[in-house]
């Protein structure tokens, strides 16, 4: 190593933290990747292989674990990957900087109903905020296969910074300021993706699919309506990419969950038996709490919240959401 302080920081070192780490390591001195787990710090540094989370993809030597968050404290940017709901913790143990937090967890946080940008406004108020946000498998992104995504920033100046950091390539972020709008699409559309891992795993076809991608669309935009979003960003890489994406693929957690749902599995069994997290299953009650708060209709997430809860099984789900009044293509 130069010895130089780290440009950039991942702070996270599941699959989607250690794929971050590896691409945007290109071209860097070193960069640091702040992991939980003793054993998965030890097994970078020593193996350079995270074979807990992302096993089977060499990681560059450049690429340094610690368990240490105060050695983040001069990264000029921070890429944030931890479960949504670990968020505001993950902030509260982090270091006093100026850096740039890019978040990449995608959820809304339980107890308040916020998105993650809230609650980085809430604890770090003066730090530049961003979000990357798209259609990524984190093990395509570790090999270097093309990707595009969505990097919402606060300014364009903060565009202008980081650009330069995260564009590689095979990795282009395109430009957007709707942070809500790219939080909202990443959010939802994990909710969604266990809906068309129901469809999946009860047998049910490719049109039953296709329906619960673009009814969940709808839903999508209604709610991203309500809360900020511009339907142009959800209708763009981190919104309807995304969606496409994770709705379409046992690598999705979300839709391995939910066709294991649809198999017949408790939501319960399928959640304790996972060593990763699956962000819909914790995103589809507050979802739905603020949805009906808000007055409006997420039928799609209603079903999927009702799957979880073990309270209804997917072929009735199927015949209540068929069963519902005919109305115009629009709502």
């Amino acid at each position: 190593m130069s010895g130089k302080p780290s440009t950039m920081g991942v702070i996270g070192a599941g699959a989607w933290g250690t794929a971050i780490a590896q691409i945007l390591s290109e071209g860097q001195d070193e960069l640091l990747l702040w992991a939980r787990e003793t054993d998965v710090v030890e097994q970078i540094n020593d193996t350079h292989e995270n074979k807990a989370f992302l096993p089977g993809h060499p990681l560059r030597k450049n690429i340094r674990a610690t368990r240490d968050m105060d050695e983040l404290a001069a990264c000029e940017a921070l890429l944030i990957v931890t479960p949504a709901q670990h968020l505001r913790t993950s902030l509260q143990a982090l270091p006093d900087s100026n850096a740039a937090l890019i978040l990449c967890s995608k959820g809304i946080e339980e107890a308040t109903q916020q998105l993650m940008s809230e609650v980085v406004q809430d604890m770090r108020p003066d730090n530049p905020l961003a979000v990357l946000s798209g259609p990524t498998f984190a093990h395509e992104v570790a090999q270097g296969l093309p990707t595009a995504l969505t990097l919402a920033c606060d300014s364009e100046e903060l565009w202008d910074r980081l650009n330069p950091l995260i564009s590689k390539p095979s990795f282009r972020p395109y430009y957007s300021d709707d942070i809500a709008g790219a939080e909202i699409g990443g959010a939802v559309k994990n909710v969604l993706a266990i809906g068309c891992g129901v469809v999946e795993g009860a047998g049910l076809g490719q049109n039953a699919r296709a329906s619960i991608i673009s009814r969940g669309f709808a839903e999508m935009l209604r709610y991203g309506a309500a809360r900020g979003a511009r339907a142009e960003t959800l209708s763009g890489l981190c919104g309807l990419g995304d969606l496409v994406l994770t709705c379409s693929s046992t690598s999705s957690r979300n839709f391995s969950l939910g066709k294991g749902l649809g198999e017949g599995q408790s939501a319960k069994t399928l959640l304790t038996n996972r060593a990763t997290v699956a962000e819909g299953a914790a995103t589809a009650p507050v979802l739905q709490r603020d949805a009906k708060a808000r007055g409006i209709e997420m039928p799609i997430v209603d079903a999927v919240c009702a799957l979880l809860a073990g309270q209804i099984d997917s072929h009735a789900i199927v015949a209540q959401l068929m069963g519902r009044p005919l109305v115009s293509e629009r709502r």
